[in-house]
């Protein structure tokens, strides 16, 4: 591939990032809590130095942190009287426009869409501030077509989205296995299908794909369908561990109220603590939330295997970060970043200490 080509590439994508996808019902996201998107406060709550604080999510099992959260009033609880107003969103591009907008201030978000809007800015505009998640990504084929990792060979095989984390993880991983697929069309050894998570499902079963890379609840959708699970991705990382969801914020807000990042971050670590303690309660709490999202939970034989995929942690996994920025590059579809400062992790840290609990590291990727 010519040198000119990545180039080209690079200002598609980042041209694509900072435009909203049309992809959510009112304005960057549809409204999550209640009739207009707001937590109900305890009376008598004492605000803090934010009257109001907009985070953004998905509606999604990798966001179960935020999604749980929320649900259960334990965000709020840490907030007092600064109230909540929440927003979901369909796709990474579409969050970051919101928090470099100022429509929002904190966001749970992917690793891919955090890099590349912290390049784009040119290290202005976010941090990863705390992590939430890991794991919950797999291949699953239709067994009719593929039975070994060799058979995918010539097939179609669907990702959420060009430059998306599971399809620069699935475009590393075809490299590794020696095969060759332009990294824009899709083409190649492998096809590529860029495909939607909401449509994936219809896709395999009319039959114009083969398989899918993709994160829960899509993979357990497509199992429940008649799919195998042909490899899950956390046997690829050291640990089993790699991050899938982030904590991000806008740096206007950190710096203008760090009362407010800490107490959000308070409110996290409590919740990924009440989630791994009660995992069958969380479970139920987290498809209560997709249910009031999207009018329809999730049912058992797609939620349950699901849920037990997914790892909610505080760790950022910073060192992986760092790794799915190098595949990023390696395939073309990212110029090697400047990623040092992506990372504050001081308030988490300073929380983590209080609640008795290990601090974690930013893999020399912190702030100066």
């Amino acid at each position: 591939m010519s040198a000119a080509r990545p180039r080209a590439l690079l200002r598609t994508l980042a041209a694509a990032a900072a435009l909203p996808l049309l992809l959510t019902a009112c304005g960057y996201g549809s409204e999550s809590t209640d009739d207009d998107g707001t937590s109900p406060v305890a009376a008598g709550a004492e605000k803090l130095s934010a009257d109001e604080l907009r985070i953004g999510y998905f509606p999604n099992l990798t966001h179960a942190t935020a999604l749980v959260g929320v649900q259960e009033g334990l965000l709020q609880k840490e907030l007092g009287g600064t109230t909540i107003k929440s927003s979901t969103f369909n796709a990474g591009p579409s969050e970051i426009e919101a928090l470099n907008s100022g429509s929002i201030d904190i966001g749970w978000i992917g690793p891919s869409p955090a890099i590349n809007g912290y390049t784009k800015s040119g290290g202005r505009n976010l941090r990863i501030i705390g992590g939430s998640a890991s794991g919950g990504v797999k291949l699953v084929v239709n067994p009719d077509r593929v039975t070994s990792e060799d058979d995918l060979k010539g097939k179609r095989i669907a990702t959420p989205q060009l430059g998306n984390t599971q399809d620069i993880a699935f475009l590393n991983w075809i490299a590794e296995k020696g095969w060759k697929v332009d990294p824009q069309s899709g083409a190649g050894d492998v096809s590529v299908v860029r495909s939607d998570n909401k449509v994936t499902p219809d896709a395999y079963r009319a039959g114009s794909i083969d398989g899918a890379w993709v994160p829960e609840p899509t993979a357990s959708r497509l199992v429940a369908q008649g799919a195998e699970v042909l490899l899950d991705e956390a046997d690829l990382w050291p640990d089993k561990k790699f991050v899938i969801t982030n904590i991000i914020v806008s740096q206007k807000f950190l710096e203008k109220h760090p009362d407010v990042v800490e107490a959000v971050l308070r409110g996290s670590v409590r919740t990924n603590e009440w989630i791994n303690a009660n995992p069958e309660k969380a479970k139920a709490s987290a498809n209560a939330a997709l249910e009031k999202l999207s009018g329809k939970a999730l049912p058992t034989e797609v939620i349950d295997p699901a849920w037990k995929s997914i790892t909610f942690l505080d760790d950022p996994l910073a060192s992986t970060l760092d790794t799915q920025a190098g595949y990023a590059v390696k395939a073309g579809l990212l110029e090697q970043p400047e990623l040092k400062g992506i990372y504050d992790l001081g308030p988490l840290n300073e929380v983590l200490k209080a609640e008795g609990k290990e601090t974690v590291d930013d893999a020399g990727l912190g702030v100066g």
